[in-house]
């Protein structure tokens, strides 16, 4: 399939559509590179701004990667957005139950294969999380540090899960900590989970994450049947 001038010549959604679709049916397979934004530019007939702007947000959602002075190339050819803007629509319970099977492989994971950068990381990471306290800015840092322990597990497919996964969750934990009727697990939890990846402690570590999402998922639980299933939603 090849790239056609866009009609009106203006729309980035119709630039990201073209690009996607190139990189969906294998005109542009993983690792290749695709043509520069001017080249681009002048196939679809539009400016290069909203040329990359669309790389830009294909960028941001995995697809493609930018790499200074060196171009731009192909990720991956799954196109994400349908599990994205099903996971923007996904309850708090969802979230949190998938946060739940995610940390704790992840923790488990991090603590066989964890390296003496990812132990300073995520020492950085949860001091931030701790320090936080606008919900907006707690919602990030908390998010962050899980990224961080998945990102310490070695697994790439995890990793990428997760990655994909994290804005969803930064806005999760920005709404519990709005919300005095949900918990949210406080710095005890987090260094117990930390100390168990830093000890090698798998099993450990495992217990730890789970215990740092479960209450909260027992307590929307509770108030989901409390208000006929429509907290959280």
């Amino acid at each position: 399939m090849g790239l056609s001038p866009i009609a009106g010549g203006s729309t980035v959604d119709a630039v990201l559509e073209q690009l996607q679709a190139q990189v969906s049916d294998g005109s542009w397979p993983v690792g290749a590179r695709i043509p520069a934004e001017t080249e681009l530019a002048a196939l679809l007939g539009v400016s290069r701004p909203a040329v990359r702007e669309a790389i830009r947000a294909l960028a941001h959602v995995g697809v493609l990667e930018v790499r200074r002075g060196a171009g731009t190339y192909v990720r991956t050819t799954v196109d994400p957005r349908p599990l994205l803007n099903r996971l923007a629509r996904a309850s708090l319970r969802d979230c949190f139950e998938v946060q739940l099977a995610y940390d704790v492989q992840a923790a488990r994971l991090a603590a066989r294969r964890r390296t003496d950068a990812d132990l300073v990381r995520l020492e950085r990471l949860l001091r931030a999380r701790d320090e936080a306290t606008a919900a907006d800015d707690f919602g990030a840092a908390d998010a962050a540090f899980h990224l961080g322990v998945a990102e310490a597990s070695g697994n790439a497919v995890l990793i990428e899960a997760m990655r994909l996964f994290i804005d969803r969750l930064h806005e999760s934990l920005r709404a519990i900590r709005l919300d005095h009727e949900i918990p949210e697990a406080g710095p005890g939890p987090h260094r117990t989970v930390l100390d168990a990846i830093v000890a090698g402690d798998a099993a450990a570590a495992a217990t730890a994450a789970a215990a740092v999402v479960e209450p909260t998922i027992a307590v929307l639980d509770t108030l989901l049947e409390r208000d006929g299933g429509t907290v959280g939603r």
